[in-house]
């Protein structure tokens, strides 16, 4: 599988787990605290995966950074939280920045 679409994979799986983290309520409730086990669990899986192929720093900035635009979306979406200006503005500013990583950087090629 590309290593690419094992990131893609990895962070699709880390905002379901952090989603599921949120309707945890603290581990009390049973079903989304095994989806926050399992969904971290395969997160990772699949996070060591695109590490054979992209440089780690690399991986992690995009991971960490459509991890945190993915998740402010679905905790506006999902659980009501407000997202303001600064945080939209901000959010476009990590967009950018993982764009420019992957655009321009050369080591995205190694």
């Amino acid at each position: 599988m590309n290593a690419w679409a094992c990131l893609a994979i990895a962070i699709v799986a880390e905002v379901i787990a952090t989603s599921a983290l949120t309707a945890s309520a603290g581990f009390t409730e049973p079903l989304p605290s095994v989806g926050v086990v399992i969904g971290y669990g395969i997160a990772f899986w699949f996070l060591s995966l695109s590490l054979k192929s992209i440089p780690v720093g690399i991986a992690y900035a995009v991971w960490s950074g459509v991890g945190i635009v993915l998740i402010s979306v679905a905790g506006w979406a999902l659980f009501k939280q407000s997202l303001d200006p600064a945080a939209l503005a901000g959010m476009t500013l990590i967009v950018a920045g993982v764009m420019v990583i992957n655009l321009f950087s050369r080591s995205v090629a190694h």
